[in-house]
């Protein structure tokens, strides 16, 4: 392909190493703006504290601080009225700016760039976003836990089957199950902090590779952007990106965390289990068939997972076995956390909705507890305590009395005292005070048990730990 010559270099940005124009489709692959884009804000205030450092060293002249200080201004001015023409030709958020601003103050508008390049100033405003988005993900979190909690005091005492392999098991109660995704979303709060905490150092004075040979003050931009401290080696400055690796499989967690549950919303609002009802705020109807009511949201947060967990490989793809330091690979890391953290939101948005919204049906929950011989472990502990049988023994009678209730088809609460005795001789009528669903529960009182006063105690607790 024939490229046009243009004098004095295809762009006066590049400098004059060029002296022709990139081909088109170079230009397409190239740039980087229909996403960078959203850096914008990052951009100008990393450029900001580079000016203002510049000239604290009197590097910079005050005037030609000030001048391109108010510049800068401008543009924030002119994005945030939408004012602003994005440009390919220009190719990232980076040369937009920059080239915006010299049309604003002239040619001094090529001093901001002394010190730096376009490698520690994508990888500090990489930083400042994530670092944001960290904090409103953390507050969407927080949303859900107060949503969970909530819902957990009001059916402390509310009885459900708990599953292992999805097969009835024990009876605990609903808000038991539900602060079991509490201590999910703090374990998803708590990766995201670490994730936050170490990312918090400003790569900016890194330049390219090697460092600047002007006298900059790196712990000044860095204090002056909100990081704990300037980036230790100029070389990791510019080609870490550990942290958006980071940022990627701890929100992959978490969406794994919201699929479980939504997951189980799925179950609950069927037919055949009955134990939640969804508003027309959270389901919707089917184009043939007038009687479905399809609990679509969380349909979608079970499957945006996939998403997140694609982003993760994705950067983990591009990552592995690049050389030290910066390679144009690199600008495919923004795309991925881009949209994994506005996926994430959207399922937290949505998740929180539909916890609030969510109706159960305790006389149906707690029938569902009676099948399915929930209480066979409380037989068994019975045997134990009261009987004194080797828990061993007492988990073989107790097998043979399940199976004989399944024969007689009837729970284990409404099995006959002779046919339990025929069985082991040794249990007495005081085994039914054991066998109902709620007394279950209610002997579960260990710490983290599910007895609703240990609900309740947790739910305070989790109240004070997480949204105090």
């Amino acid at each position: 392909m024939t490229r046009a010559k243009k004098p004095g270099g295809a762009d006066a940005l590049w400098g004059g190493r060029f002296s022709g124009r990139p081909a088109d489709i170079m230009r397409r692959i190239n740039a980087s703006i229909g996403f960078d884009r959203r850096l914008w804000a990052e951009d100008i205030a990393a450029s900001q504290a580079h000016c203002a450092m510049l000239v604290a060293q009197q590097i910079l002249s005050p005037q030609d601080g000030a001048a391109i200080a108010g510049g800068l201004e401008q543009i924030r001015g002119e994005i945030e009225r939408g004012e602003f023409a994005f440009s390919e030709e220009r190719e990232d958020i980076h040369m937009n700016v920059e080239a915006r601003l010299a049309e604003l103050i002239g040619p001094v508008a090529g001093r901001l760039h002394t010190a730096r390049s376009r490698n520690d100033q994508v990888a500090t405003d990489f930083r400042l976003w994530l670092r944001g988005a960290i904090d409103h993900l953390d507050t969407a979190l927080q949303q859900l836990q107060a949503a969970l909690i909530d819902r957990a005091e009001a059916h402390a005492a509310t009885v459900m089957p708990g599953y292992t392999h999805l097969q009835i098991a024990q009876p605990v109660t609903l808000g038991h199950h539900l602060l079991a995704y509490v201590e999910m979303s703090g374990r998803d709060r708590g990766r995201l902090a670490d994730c936050r905490r170490r990312l918090n150092e400003c790569p900016l004075g890194a330049a390219a590779l090697a460092g600047t040979s002007f006298p900059i003050d790196r712990r000044a931009t860095a204090a002056a952007l909100g990081f704990d401290r300037p980036a230790a080696n100029s070389l990791d400055a510019v080609s870490d990106r550990d942290f958006a690796v980071e940022f990627l499989a701890a929100a992959a967690i978490a969406a794994m965390h919201l699929s479980r549950l939504a997951e189980e919303i799925v179950l609950w609002c069927s037919v055949e289990f009955g134990f939640i009802r969804l508003s027309d705020a959270f389901t919707t109807g089917s184009s043939i068939m007038p009687q479905k009511r399809n609990p679509d949201a969380a349909e979608l947060v079970r499957a945006k997972t996939g998403r997140l967990n694609g982003a993760l490989v994705a950067l983990l793809t591009v990552m592995k076995g690049l050389p030290l330091a910066y390679g144009k690979d690199m600008q495919e890391d923004k795309e991925p956390v881009f949209e994994a953290a506005d996926t994430l939101a959207l399922c937290l948005a949505a998740t929180t909705g539909m916890v609030r919204d969510l109706e159960p049906d305790p006389e149906r929950l707690r029938a569902a507890a009676e099948r399915g011989f929930g209480t066979a472990t409380d037989l068994a502990d019975w045997l134990v305590r009261v009987a004194d049988l080797p828990f061993r023994r007492a988990h073989r009678v107790t097998g043979l009395i399940v199976r004989r209730a399944e024969a007689l088809g009837c729970p284990l609460a409404a099995m006959p005292l002779d046919e339990l005795q025929a069985i082991e001789p040794a249990v007495t009528a005081t085994v039914f005070d054991v066998l109902d669903v709620e007394r279950s529960v209610a002997s579960r009182t260990s710490l983290g048990g599910t007895a609703p006063d240990q609900v309740r105690a947790a739910a305070i607790a989790a109240r004070q730990r997480f949204l105090g």
